[in-house]
């Protein structure tokens, strides 16, 4: 879900907001009129129904770590996409901190059945706007093996918490950016795919975020459409001719869908292209215009809450812009064969010193992962193995959290709910009855994280920023 596209002005004198009561929410009038005249009457009635409800709660597994539960609704449109009946507190699952699912929008799920129709070879993507790493991750796991996914994310904090989730996910082929959108432009024809989550109104959201009700204004939408022109100018360049353009948005006026959609077809150069669908996930098509392509998922009508999605090729035809090789310092041999044994196919990366650190990269990626950390803002990239401490090797979490990882290099200590919250909290832990020196500890299976065992004690090596706020107690 991209943040929200927010303009504030401060007045000197005060302003009276008409507000309707739409599902027994405050919203404003000309929000309502807006969208009653683009909706019609019958189904903007159905829609404010739907605002009085509850939102869903949904969740997608990353079946690379745990099978997804067979018990709860399937989400139409994506295999291991699933609602809840309830929404569970997700900080109390140590599943959740492995990585094994991501809570996410069920309506954003549906850029699986764009990758499944339009992507069948390895690509090189951008995920342009991916904080917080739904669609992301959502991507890590469809993309055909071989394929790189860069994820960018501007705003610091938030590209954080982007890089914490693309880490936990476990796909070694992805690198995290910090980066303005038109810092691309140098990357011409780089990416064979960009989904650009555009930052919007956020008019789709007002069941879950009463920020974005408060927010929302007529100004605020003509503000955020100059901002999706913009971004959209802005990364082009960098998409080659032949490839693929995802737009989306989660808000509902036509502004920031439809009307964006023709202008980047006449303005920029793209043919929409049709997502085949099934009539019964309720996806309701263009409000402007029958024949262009786009796909709208209005409360109501389906499962999830607001979202806007419509998929362009970009005119022309051209192969991808290769990378140069770039100079990088190899691991030492006597570090390499140790890092080698933790990892299940060393064969497949390339491993590098850099400073005190050493990162396998994928060797098909490697060229295009150092080229983007000599120009942009990196904050992960590969498969980072360990930090170099005394000339002995210190294993990092990111090991414990790949997909890469090979479990039987370590002693694998499994723990019961309440040890892993502690661990998670980042309490100190004891393991007399097991090996000195480093330990993989694993809930239900899946590795949450490295302890080192000193005898009496064993050293807490949960990332500190990452850890559990909350006293596991009182969750």
């Amino acid at each position: 879900m991209p943040y929200f596209c927010i303009f504030v002005q401060i007045m000197p004198f005060c302003i009276l907001v008409a507000i309707n009561s739409v599902g027994g929410m405050k919203l404003d009038a000309e929000f309502v009129d807006r969208t009653e005249n683009l909706f019609g009457k019958e189904r903007f009635a159905r829609f404010s129904q739907a605002l009085g409800c509850e939102p869903v709660v949904s969740i997608r597994y990353n079946t690379a770590k745990m099978e997804g539960d067979a018990e709860n609704e399937q989400v139409l449109w994506a295999a291991n996409g699933r609602y809840l009946s309830a929404r569970p507190v997700f900080t109390a699952d140590p599943q959740f901190h492995a990585g094994c699912y991501y809570v996410q929008e069920a309506s954003s799920m549906f850029i699986e059945q764009v990758v499944k129709q339009y992507v069948q070879t390895p690509v090189r993507a951008l995920d342009l706007c991916a904080a917080p790493g739904g669609k992301t991750t959502h991507l890590l796991s469809l993309l055909p093996q071989g394929s790189l996914l860069v994820s960018n994310e501007p705003v610091p904090q938030r590209a954080q918490v982007l890089a914490e989730n693309v880490i936990k996910w476990g796909n070694p082929s992805a690198v995290v950016t910090r980066n303005e959108p038109a810092d691309f432009r140098s990357f011409g024809n780089f990416f064979d795919l960009i989904v650009a989550d555009a930052p919007c109104s956020g008019e789709g959201m007002f069941r879950k975020d009463q920020g974005a009700v408060e927010q929302w204004s007529v100004s605020n939408v003509e503000q955020c459409v100059k901002r999706q022109r913009r971004i959209l100018s802005d990364i082009w360049s960098s998409l080659r001719p032949g490839g693929l353009l995802v737009y989306s948005t989660c808000t509902f006026n036509s502004e920031e869908n439809e009307e964006c959609v023709q202008w980047i077809a006449e303005e920029l150069g793209a043919t929409p292209l049709v997502v085949e669908t099934d009539a019964s996930w309720g996806i309701t098509g263009s409000l402007v215009g029958d024949d262009l392509p786009v796909y709208r998922f209005i409360p109501g009508y389906t499962s999830g809450e607001g979202f806007f999605l419509a998929v362009l090729r970009k005119d022309g035809e051209a192969p991808l812009t290769q990378p140069r090789q770039q100079r990088w310092q190899p691991a030492p041999a006597k570090l390499k064969s140790v890092v080698e044994g933790w990892i299940s196919n060393p064969g497949a990366f390339d491993i590098m010193q850099q400073g005190d650190r050493l990162v396998a990269t994928p060797r098909e990626h490697t060229a295009a992962m150092l080229a983007l950390q000599q120009k942009m803002k990196v904050l992960h990239f590969g498969l980072p193995l360990a930090d170099v401490k005394n000339n002995k090797l210190l294993p990092l979490h990111q090991l414990a959290m790949s997909n890469a990882l090979d479990k039987e290099a370590f002693c694998m200590v499994e723990l019961e709910r309440e040890q892993a919250l502690a661990y998670l909290h980042r309490e100190a832990l004891a393991f007399a009855q097991h090996p000195m020196g480093y330990l993989l500890l694993t809930y239900k299976g899946s590795p949450i994280g490295f302890a080192k065992n000193v005898g009496n004690r064993a050293n807490n090596l949960y990332p500190a920023e990452w850890r559990i706020r909350k006293n596991p107690v009182e969750l």
